[in-house]
């Protein structure tokens, strides 16, 4: 036994780090702005609602960019929309996370190749966390995702580690 075994063994504290407990807040409370552009919305749609019920992993959508933390981009972005993005990515307060959801966003899909309005993938204006492959991902893959998000933000640090 250590010294601090002897010390606190009722119970009653808990030892961790910093990092530890606010990456644990972080990922326990993630609010995502809805971004639905075309068919995957609806997919999001449905992984809201109650039959798959995000709440239960601390995940709300928002409406307000100045409210969220997780920016979902679900379907097709066209050049037009991408300085939207870019606008609302940058009003959303830090840290923020981006999810690209669909073969849409994450590549351009099927209009790649035919569409020159089409963005050939939202992270040529925002940077993705994490990507949801599909056309359109059903709502298990957008979970996982967000699981996976969850993850990322469990191992993150806030100190910069100098090379």
């Amino acid at each position: 036994m250590g010294l601090l075994d002897k010390q606190f063994n009722n119970g009653n504290v808990v030892i961790t780090s910093l990092d530890n407990v606010l990456n644990w807040a972080r990922l326990s409370s993630l609010w995502g702005m809805q971004f639905g552009l075309a068919c995957c919305a609806i997919e999001m749609m449905a992984t809201g609602a109650s039959h798959y019920d995000l709440d239960r992993f601390g995940i709300f959508f928002r409406a307000s960019p100045r409210q969220s933390d997780v920016m979902i981009v679900a379907g097709t972005v066209t050049l037009k929309m991408a300085e939207r993005i870019k606008r609302l990515y940058d009003q959303m307060p830090e840290p923020r996370y981006v999810v690209s959801m669909g073969s849409c966003s994450n590549c351009g899909g099927p209009y790649w190749e035919h569409g020159y309005h089409v963005l050939k993938g939202v992270d040529r204006v925002v940077p993705v966390d994490v990507y949801v492959p599909g056309c359109p991902p059903r709502p298990e893959a957008l979970i996982e995702g967000l699981l996976k998000l969850r993850e990322k933000i469990r191992n993150a640090s806030l100190v910069k580690k100098s090379a």
